[in-house]
């Protein structure tokens, strides 16, 4: 079965001060988005498509696409703000993208097969994609969409420098998801996170929680789904220039109305990611590590 890789790597960093997707944290300079490459050509991908914005293209191209050109088939799909249905009129003062499903949506064109979706600045562990994609290969077909999710400790996806925000999971019989919540303003406490949110209570989640980094393998009914749940955004929360429609919330939704099930693959790997400047040196070091234990190849790419 032929299987692809969607990375949404349209973001603009705000919090990290700069385009994290670019950013140089391997041994030799590699990128994050490179070992999620490495990892899913062992899973059996043949085909990428990088979800980018247009002034982008050409840079993301020459400093990452470029080194696993001859390895895999890549393809760029341009999201921006005037991607939206003929009848909706783009508000003079937006300039904030529009959320993660819409990403994913601006994809719909170029993908071709089942497909894993991952964020271009996170590192998620070989341990994922094998389980991601030996789902997409071993799920029967039902009379609902069948989905999974990867999920990780929430524990070992906090930053020391600052709050974070990530979907919280309640998983059911069979590893099924029953709700997937956003939770913001997480910090790191005794025993788990702390949510510092306004109205939050400083509620305390234990550090096992499972949570959802925007690991995702799909068929590709889901953009039939994302289409109409973005004209619903569009009507309901389109004036509105921060408003921005997170592909977990699609998600909720379908699962809430018996139109998918996603099964939850919990992977015993370390996530990495960088939300400040700052959690770049652990990053860094951890990769180190990795390729010192023999686990990635120094360089990545002969």
């Amino acid at each position: 079965m032929n299987c692809e890789l969607l990375v949404m790597a349209a973001g603009v960093g705000s919090r990290f001060g700069g385009q994290k997707q670019l950013e140089p944290v391997g041994p030799a300079g590699e990128t994050l988005v490179e070992y999620s490459i490495f990892d899913a050509l062992r899973a059996g991908v043949r085909r990428v498509v990088f979800v980018v914005r247009r002034d982008m293209e050409a840079e993301f191209h020459a400093l990452v696409g470029s080194r696993f050109a001859r390895r895999v088939e890549v393809a760029y799909a341009i999201q921006e703000l005037d991607l939206v249905p003929s009848w909706f009129a783009v508000p003079p003062g937006r300039r904030k993208p529009w959320g993660t499903a819409h990403a994913v949506l601006a994809a719909r064109r170029d993908v071709r097969a089942p497909f894993l979706v991952v964020n271009a600045d996170d590192f998620y562990g070989a341990a994922g994609y094998g389980l991601a994609a030996a789902f997409l290969r071993d799920a029967p077909p039902g009379p609902r969409e069948e989905w999974a999710m990867v999920a990780y400790a929430l524990a070992n996806t906090l930053s020391r420098h600052g709050t974070v925000s990530r979907s919280v999971c309640e998983i059911g019989p069979g590893g099924r998801l029953v709700e997937i919540l956003e939770r913001t303003a997480l910090v790191p406490c005794p025993g788990g996170a702390r949510e510092d949110s306004p109205g939050a209570g400083g509620r305390v989640f234990p550090g096992s929680t499972p949570v959802s980094m925007n690991f995702w393998a799909f068929r590709p009914g889901l953009f039939a789904h994302l289409e109409d749940r973005f004209e619903r955004f569009l009507r309901a929360r389109g004036a509105d220039p921060a408003a921005e429609l997170f592909l977990p919330s699609v998600v909720q939704e379908l699962v809430s109305e018996g139109t998918a099930t996603v099964t939850v693959l919990e992977s015993p790997d370390p996530w990495l990611g960088m939300t400040y400047r700052e959690d770049r040196e652990r990053v860094a070091a951890d990769l180190a590590a990795l390729v010192a234990a023999g686990v990635y190849p120094d360089p990545l790419w002969d």
